[in-house]
C-alpha cells in the first residue's frame, strides 16, 4: 500500500480502514508525523464509502474525534516540552517548522488554529505551537473543536459530494494523485521560496564582501 495513494490505501485495510484513517489522522494531528495524506485520505474515504461499506457520517465523526484528540496530544507536547525535541538540522522536528507555525499562530490568534486545520504540515506544528507559546487551553479547546470539525466534516463530505459526479467516480485514481499534488503545492511552493531567497542572501553577501575588499585593498 502506498501511503501517498489513499484508494489504495483505504482498500488495502479491508475492514480496518476506519481504524486505520482514525489512527493516521490522530498522527498526523498529534504525534509530529506530518507527511501522511489528510486532506486526501478523508476526501477518498467520503467518495469510497459505499465499497468501504461506512456511512459518511461515521467516518467524519470518527475523523472529527480524532483530529481533535491529536491536537490535544500536539498541544501538551507543547506545554510540556516546547522546543527541547526540535533541533535545527533535524530530518522532522525541525526548528524552522516550529518557528513557521508559531508565527502563523501569532499573526492569527486562534484562529489559526482553524486555517492551519487546512495547511498540510501547519496543522501538525500548530497546536504544538499553541502549547509551547503558552495559549489559554479554554481558548485553544474552542478553537481546537472548532477547526477539527470543520475540517474533517467538511473534507468527508466534499469527498461524498464529488462521488455523485460521474466523472469523478470514474476517475477516483486520477482525482487522489490531484489531491495528494494539491495538498504538498503549498509545500513546494514554500521551499522554493526559501531556496530562491537563500541564493538571493548569499549573492547580496557576496557582493557586500567583495566591496568591503576591494575598500579594504584600496586602502
Amino acid at each position: 500500500m502506498s501511503i501517498l495513494d489513499p484508494q489504495t490505501l483505504l482498500a488495502g485495510m479491508g475492514p480496518w480502514a476506519l481504524g486505520g484513517l482514525s489512527l493516521m489522522i490522530f498522527v498526523e494531528s498529534g504525534l509530529l508525523f506530518p507527511f501522511l495524506p489528510g486532506d486526501s485520505l478523508l476526501v477518498t474515504a467520503g467518495l469510497l464509502h459505499q465499497s468501504l461499506g461506512l456511512s459518511v457520517a461515521v467516518i467524519a465523526l470518527c475523523a472529527f474525534l480524532a483530529a481533535a484528540a491529536g491536537d490535544q496530544v500536539g498541544f501538551f507536547l507543547g506545554h510540556r516540552f516546547g522546543r527541547r525535541w526540535f533541533r535545527p538540522d533535524a530530518r522532522v522536528l525541525k526548528t524552522a517548522h516550529l518557528e513557521q507555525a508559531e508565527a502563523f499562530f501569532e499573526r492569527h490568534g486562534g484562529k489559526a488554529l482553524v486555517l492551519g486545520r487546512f495547511v498540510p504540515v501547519v496543522r501538525t506544528f500548530v497546536p504544538l505551537a499553541a502549547g509551547t507559546s503558552g495559549y489559554p487551553y479554554r481558548r485553544f479547546i474552542v478553537w481546537n473543536l472548532t477547526g477539527a470539525f470543520l475540517w474533517a466534516v467538511g473534507m468527508t463530505v466534499l469527498g461524498s459530494l464529488l462521488g455523485g459526479l460521474p466523472f469523478v467516480a470514474d476517475h477516483i485514481d486520477l482525482l487522489a494523485v490531484g489531491l495528494v499534488v494539491v495538498s504538498v503545492l503549498p509545500i513546494g511552493v514554500t521551499a522554493l521560496r526559501r531556496s530562491h531567497a537563500g541564493r538571493a542572501e548569499q549573492r547580496v553577501a557576496a557582493t557586500t564582501t567583495r566591496d568591503e575588499e576591494a575598500v579594504g585593498d584600496r586602502s
